[in-house]
């Protein structure tokens, strides 16, 4: 449906500004748990994405279930970025799929994924993810992207169409969606899905107006980055990505080159200064528990 329709029925009007304040790389380890249940609590965070391949899903998992109210999606996770932590696939252990790398774990770079893996093999990654989060309880709200690995031309037909029949939203911009090529989308993808997104946006299908996210090698001065980057927000719903963690030794050790940047993702959005600024612009916090409920006609 046409952005301005999409507003009228989640009740706005027309020249409204929506937000996702939606948290990546949750069960990624446990600082991120603990960063999300934090920022749940004090509404510094409306939506997260859960990485089911990795060890510390079975907690997230626990909390969901303990959090009935919480919004969680799937963080389709078809790539391991890191040297000294790793995690695999879920549907496969062979070598041969292309899914993993020599070591047996996921391959570090979307490139080579996307240049090893047939789409078949992710579809059947995809399913096993979706299943493994809802048999343990969590109902998902929606799906996105790590690493925009999803969003190659070979996958990401199969991605909306995955979706769709779980009946939740994808993470997915409007034609003239801002952002889009910042996350591994294109122009040129972009043109092929045209046909695809016009005739999902006629079925009613909820589409995202912008997307951005928080910068992971900067930590200095997040407050006001993140202030700045709020207040360019387009009319419709912006799907505003962070990456909060609290620090630990493990967080430390996992991510060296970032996890001070995750630490102040964290920080900003505990602060209740950001949360004052989103109201005095007149910006609307959502989750996509409200556009699931539309997809369903509830």
């Amino acid at each position: 449906m046409s952005t301005t329709t999409l507003l009228k029925k989640l009740g706005y009007s027309e020249t409204d500004r929506l937000v996702i304040l939606h948290a990546d790389d949750v069960g990624m380890c446990q600082a991120t748990i603990t960063a999300f249940a934090d920022l749940w609590d004090c509404g510094g965070v409306s939506s997260g994405a859960v990485m089911t391949p990795c060890a510390w899903f079975p907690a997230l998992a626990e909390y969901c279930r303990a959090h009935p109210d919480v919004d969680m999606g799937i963080h389709a996770t078809l790539n391991c970025e890191y040297e000294s932590y790793r995690w695999g696939a879920l549907s496969t252990l062979d070598k041969q799929s292309g899914l993993l790398a020599a070591d047996g774990y996921m391959h570090m770079r979307p490139a080579t994924t996307t240049a090893t893996t047939s789409k078949e093999i992710v579809s059947a990654e995809l399913t096993a993810q979706i299943s493994k989060a809802q048999a343990a309880g969590i109902q998902i709200s929606h799906i996105d992207s790590h690493m925009g690995t999803i969003f190659s031309p070979d996958y990401v037909e199969d991605y909306l169409d995955q979706a769709i029949a779980n009946r939740v939203p994808a993470l997915m911009p409007r034609v003239t969606g801002v952002g889009f090529e910042d996350f591994g989308g294109s122009k040129a993808l972009m043109k092929m899905l045209t046909p695809k997104l016009d005739q999902l946006d006629a079925q009613g299908y909820p589409l995202i107006d912008g997307i951005m996210m928080m910068p992971l090698r900067q930590p200095e001065g997040q407050l006001e980055i993140a202030k700045q980057m709020l207040s360019q927000i387009p009319v419709g719903i912006t799907h505003f990505i962070y990456h909060p963690a609290v620090d630990t030794p493990e967080l430390r050790a996992i991510c060296s080159n970032d996890w001070s940047s995750r630490v102040a993702n964290y920080e900003t959005f505990m602060n209740p200064e950001i949360k004052q600024f989103i109201k005095d612009q007149g910006i609307h916090i959502i989750g996509y528990k409200k556009l699931r409920d539309i997809m369903r006609g509830n």
